[in-house]
């Protein structure tokens, strides 16, 4: 799902980011089309899995979250916000996402709707027990497999992988990179606390190692 509603999220939007043109051209235009022809369509798998970030759900109907098991997927927004400046230096609240998540957590556990919390640390901690317990919130089997994947480019990457996802085509399993200790930019501090206050209430319903 992430490859059809980032470039949707660029048209609506109209935000600068690396790729755009080539993104916009690779697919789909209409947000709601996309949910109504992928998320909510018939399947030969037991198990569909659509990663989404908080700005794609721009212009969206959002009832569609009603019919899912939602997972938050929350990360220190330092390391995020440090992430992004070496893409795009103009980082906003949006691009974090993370004041988005804890509207949809109040939202989807407001409504009794079905809301996992799931932190990266906590799960480079214990990636087997933290997973098991995902696995168990959302009904479906653990197999040790999820811990380890080959390295390179995977089939479902978007043509935006070259621009973000070097470091995950390096990857074989959930260990930390040294990248997530860079440093933050003085000027994104102020976005950072902003950001921190969301993150900690998440945190707190968060799957624990």
């Amino acid at each position: 799902m992430t490859s059809h509603c980032t470039h949707i999220t660029l048209r609506v939007t109209g935000v600068e980011h690396p790729g755009q043109n080539e993104i916009l051209a690779s697919q789909e235009n209409d947000g709601n089309k996309v949910v109504q022809e992928l998320m909510l369509g018939a399947f030969d798998k037991p198990v569909a899995f659509f990663k989404q970030m908080t700005h794609h759900l721009v212009a969206l109907n959002e009832d569609f979250l009603q019919q899912m098991k939602n997972i938050l997927f929350i990360r220190d927004p330092k390391q995020i916000i440090s992430s992004y400046a070496q893409v795009r230096p103009d980082v906003t609240m949006q691009d974090i996402g993370i004041a988005k998540q804890w509207e949809l957590y109040q939202q989807l556990t407001g409504n009794n709707q079905h809301c996992t919390v799931l932190d990266s640390n906590e799960i480079l901690k214990a990636p087997e027990q933290v997973l098991s317990t995902l696995c168990t919130a959302i009904d479906i089997p653990f197999d040790k497999a999820m811990l380890h994947w080959p390295t390179g480019p995977k089939p479902a990457d978007g043509v935006w992988a070259k621009y973000w996802y070097a470091n995950v085509h390096r990857s074989t399993g959930f260990e930390k990179q040294a990248t997530s200790s860079r440093p933050l930019p003085a000027y994104l501090e102020p976005l950072y606390q902003e950001s921190k206050t969301y993150y900690d209430q998440l945190f707190q319903h968060s799957i624990k190692a």
